[in-house]
């Protein structure tokens, strides 16, 4: 496993993490004990930052951590959000006693004292110019809620106008093989500011592992069943916002370019780490072989020049029409 700083926390983070949404549900069934074993299995791959949400099987995926720190004895961060727990989910929702009481809950979720990292989780816009919200995260800082705090975002905007405020460490934002406009601008500032970025949804709700095809079915509780046009949350969060069928183009055109010996999961997410900026990848996993193929990605020596531009290629053919200005 390799690792890299986290913004300004004094952490270094495994490069390839672990994201909990899965886990924890709308990603049709899943079982505890199964989600458990993949958890120590990151562990054991030198995994050290695991990404969750309140919202997750509505604090499922959060109890579940908490439950690896019980029977796990090697320190490692949890990064929780917040905010979407609002119905509606409004901008004025942000308010102290709105967020205070959501960082208790998960606070009790943790069974910790402090939450490691606390992230607004894709507030509507306008949160993001309300500089009374991030006074109310200084201030649970300050109270010994939080260690550190940042955003999840939708967009390259929220983003870009996020990192103003210097109490933000992170920012976790799409960004694959079809989601590639982070890198034009952003990266370039959180570096200057010395943020860290997640990058979400590195397989693009899993069309980059290559295991799918036109006949995949899902349960109708996965959300990329229901949210293919957006119905439940933000189009962007299932399929990166891609059509399904021109993603499955997408992926065929790239299956020559996965090295040998590699699976198509390992290339999409050694393609992430290609990029410095990139903290790590947060990609998720119900199964303990799902997580090890997604780990090893982390050792894969670099992409060849020749391969990151057909992978760009690729993009400019099949997606960055349908996606580039949207997000």
């Amino acid at each position: 496993m390799q690792y890299r700083p986290l913004g300004r926390t004094g952490w270094n983070i495994s490069t390839v993490s672990f994201g909990a949404w899965a886990i924890g549900g709308t990603w049709g069934d899943v079982d505890d004990d199964e989600s458990m074993d993949a958890l120590h299995s990151a562990l054991d791959l030198g995994v050290n930052f695991f990404d969750s949400a309140d919202v997750y099987g509505d604090g499922r995926s959060e109890r579940l951590l908490a439950q690896l720190r019980r029977e796990r004895s090697e320190p490692f961060y949890v990064a929780t959000k917040a905010g979407r727990r609002l119905d509606p989910h409004v901008a004025s929702g942000y308010n102290r006693a709105n967020l205070t009481a959501f960082v208790e809950r998960s606070l009790v979720n943790l069974n910790t004292e402090a939450i490691d990292l606390l992230q607004l989780h894709c507030p509507p816009t306008e949160v993001f110019y309300m500089p009374e919200v991030f006074g109310v995260l200084d201030d649970l800082v300050k109270a010994g809620k939080l260690r550190h705090y940042g955003v999840s975002v939708e967009k390259v905007e929220e983003a870009l106008k996020a990192i103003e405020f210097p109490g933000v460490q992170s920012v976790q934002i799409i960004y694959n093989l079809f989601r590639q406009r982070p890198a034009e601008l952003l990266f370039e500032q959180t570096q200057k500011r010395g943020v860290g970025i997640l990058a979400r949804l590195p397989l693009s709700s899993g069309l980059l592992s290559g295991k799918m095809s036109a006949q995949t079915s899902f349960a109708s509780d996965d959300h990329r069943l229901f949210n293919r046009e957006g119905a439940a949350f933000d189009r962007g969060e299932t399929f990166s916002g891609l059509d399904f069928n021109v993603g499955l183009q997408a992926v065929e055109a790239m299956r020559p370019l996965v090295p040998e010996g590699w699976s198509m999961a390992q290339m999409a997410l050694r393609w992430i780490q290609m990029t410095p900026a990139v903290t790590c990848s947060i990609p998720g996993g119900k199964r303990a072989s799902q997580v090890a193929d997604n780990m090893a990605a982390a050792d894969l020596p670099p992409l060849t020049e020749a391969t990151m531009q057909a992978l760009a290629d690729i993009y400019s053919r099949y997606a960055k029409a349908l996606v580039h200005q949207r997000w």
